[in-house]
């Protein structure tokens, strides 16, 4: 029986990394949002690529849902999905993947907004999904009767092998050290956006680099970052702790 692992983030997270890291599994399939090109159709927003990811992926909330809720393409005895619940504005949400394992990814939302801030005109609240990522969080919550895992990158970033371990255990899966390396370069696997976005990944072989110390918040975004923080704060006192 397939175990499909749900990792819901914010954008301008590690989650591609994530992505590989489960993906160096030899046990693991991945999906890379698998929802975004209906937030795209839905709401004809102009990401990068928008026309491209439209016509590469099935783009119907309905559909796509009966197939996560199925087997992976390649019979793996693990799907890890990779979802942006700021993705999420059609008809289902994460009660309709009920026979998924969730799990949440975190990040301080003032480099969330300054590192998206180099990528795209302008940030939205909508954009960064916090709010939304602390909804589903609460949802899982509710329905396991226990707060599911909830992991933070920079954590990661600074100990990826007690962390990945940790989060293994609490997803019920085996760790396997495969997760800690992995080969560069672009993977069948990677959304058809991946040019304008994981050139830094593309080009890593394990969790590199840190993400402590301070940051600065673009100019007018400050309330922004004001907006988004208590959500992180209050995912953050449920995080993994080693």
């Amino acid at each position: 029986m397939t175990i499909r692992i749900s990792m819901w983030s914010g954008p301008r997270n590690i989650s591609t990394a994530m992505m590989r890291s489960f993906g160096a599994r030899a046990d693991t399939f991945v999906s890379d949002e698998p929802y975004y090109g209906a937030y795209l159709k839905d709401t004809g927003f102009a990401h990068p690529m928008a026309d491209e990811i439209i016509e590469a992926m099935d783009c119907d909330w309905a559909s796509l849902t009966r197939t996560l809720n199925g087997d992976p393409a390649d019979g793996s005895a693990i799907w890890y999905q990779k979802h942006m619940p700021s993705e999420m504005v059609g008809s289902v949400g994460i009660g309709d993947l009920a026979d998924h394992r969730h799990a949440f990814l975190i990040r301080d939302p003032a480099r969330m907004i300054a590192s998206y801030d180099k990528k795209m005109e302008e940030v939205t609240f909508e954009d960064m999904g916090v709010e939304r990522l602390h909804l589903f969080f609460r949802m899982e919550a509710d329905r396991l009767g226990y707060a599911p895992p909830v992991v933070e990158g920079a954590d990661i970033l600074d100990a990826p092998g007690p962390m990945l371990e940790a989060l293994c255990q609490a997803l019920s899966i085996p760790f396997d050290p495969a997760m800690l390396q992995w080969e560069p370069g672009r993977r069948d696997t990677d959304g058809v956006w991946a040019p304008h976005w994981y050139n830094r990944v593309e080009e890593s072989t394990g969790f590199e680099g840190d993400d402590r110390g301070p940051v600065e918040i673009p100019a007018g975004y400050e309330a922004l970052y004001e907006r988004c923080r208590p959500h992180y704060e209050a995912l953050k006192s449920y995080k993994i702790e080693l």
